[in-house]
């Protein structure tokens, strides 16, 4: 098989980009080693900023987003048994996020494509990245017992952490920075309307605690747990309790409950690998940068990496121009390492760590009060919370 462009990764972000792709003119192939309802059971974020949403206008898949997502002009702050609201529209001029679930923009990406006729290869064994150091790179796979190959112009890495793209790349190219954090979180998925219509972020002397939705009746619940929690052994009455003591009495006495339809821990870890381009073979989202979900930057983060890598591919084929290529690494890099601050900082907002006892949750109470009195800092969190221009 030939093909322009061969994409590593059948989630949201090497969907988007074959999408964008296609709108283009510019052929590529996803080749995926999960089954399509593997990949729609991920369960992901739901926060989505313009930079994402005007990314998905343009693919042409926005048009169920707009219909049942959730615009959202702002957020709640709690601490000391009290909420702070964050005025991202009027702090920023207008702007605003979008709650939407990942699963949905995967869904709808991936209903936009097999209506094109595009070519997807889920359940693809053993890949290997071949060549991509010069002009004439190779994909192989198994699949039924047999040895594929595609040829191809480029090789796009939009398949995660653990993903071979990243693997493929020989050590001494590559330099990664990474912290692990020392709890996780502990959430669950429930068909319940939410406690609030806006997300709520809640220090408290138990740890952090996030209130979120899905949709207007299905919620997604999270608190901190130690890293080395056992979701086990949490019952759902026992997540609920926990989480109804983590929030004020409004919120607490609001709360619906009932039961879980997921429920997992996800640890936090900030990492970067630097850079995201190694001749033909060029990595995107969680391949390149993964961080903590307190900031909700995961998931744009990855469509702003496709959106330029989109736009270098047509500089390429459209003008037979490299420079957008060139380019690439260290255009997504400088979103990425603002968006892992932010996330950073956030999080060490927001969270109990256990070596800092309580001078350190004093410290963050004090922050937090600064940061919801100051119109100054308000606007500054407002800012990234949104997302940040998408560069030129």
């Amino acid at each position: 098989m030939r093909t322009q462009v061969a994409i590593i990764g059948a989630g949201p972000s090497g969907l988007l980009l074959g999408q964008l792709l296609n709108k283009a003119g510019i052929d590529a192939v996803v080749i995926e080693r999960q089954s399509p309802d593997y990949v729609l059971g991920r369960i992901r974020a739901g926060v989505l900023e313009q930079v994402t949403i005007d990314l998905l206008d343009k693919a042409g898949v926005g048009q169920r987003m707009h219909a049942e997502g959730l615009p959202h002009g702002g957020i709640e702050l709690l601490f000391k048994g009290a909420r702070h609201r964050i005025d991202l529209e009027g702090l920023t001029g207008g702007k605003h996020v979008m709650v939407y679930g990942q699963t949905e923009v995967t869904r709808d990406l991936m209903e936009a494509r097999a209506d094109a006729g595009l070519t997807t290869i889920y359940q693809a064994g053993d890949v290997t990245l071949h060549d991509f150091d010069g002009s004439q790179p190779k994909v192989r796979y198994t699949r039924d017992g047999q040895t594929h190959e595609i040829a191809c112009d480029f090789i796009a890495g939009c398949d995660g952490y653990h993903g071979v793209s990243r693997a493929s790349v020989p050590e001494a190219a590559l330099r990664t920075y990474e912290k692990v954090y020392p709890f996780g979180w502990l959430g669950v998925l429930a068909d319940v309307p939410p406690v609030s219509h806006e997300l709520i972020y809640a220090n408290t002397g138990r740890g952090f605690a996030l209130c979120s939705m899905r949709s207007a009746t299905r919620s997604r619940y999270y608190v901190q747990v130690p890293m080395e929690e056992k979701v086990e052994n949490w019952s759902d009455d026992a997540f609920w309790n926990e989480l109804q003591s983590r929030l004020d009495p409004e919120a607490a006495e609001r709360l619906v409950t009932g039961p879980s339809l997921e429920k997992s821990i996800a640890p936090l870890r900030s990492f970067v690998a630097e850079p995201m381009r190694f001749g033909r073979l060029l990595l995107a989202g969680d391949a390149a940068h993964i961080v903590p979900p307190t900031g909700a930057k995961g998931l744009n983060l990855a469509a702003a990496d496709v959106g330029y890598l989109a736009r270098a591919m047509q500089a390429f084929y459209g003008e037979r121009s490299e420079s957008a290529l060139d380019r690439y690494s260290d255009l997504c890099l400088r979103r990425v390492w603002k968006a892992e601050r932010f996330s950073w900082w956030f999080t060490s907002l927001t969270h109990k760590f256990p070596d800092t006892g309580a001078i350190g949750q004093k410290l963050q109470q004090a922050e937090l009060e600064y940061l919801v009195g100051s119109r100054a800092a308000s606007t500054a969190m407002a800012e990234n919370y949104v997302g940040l221009p998408f560069a030129d």
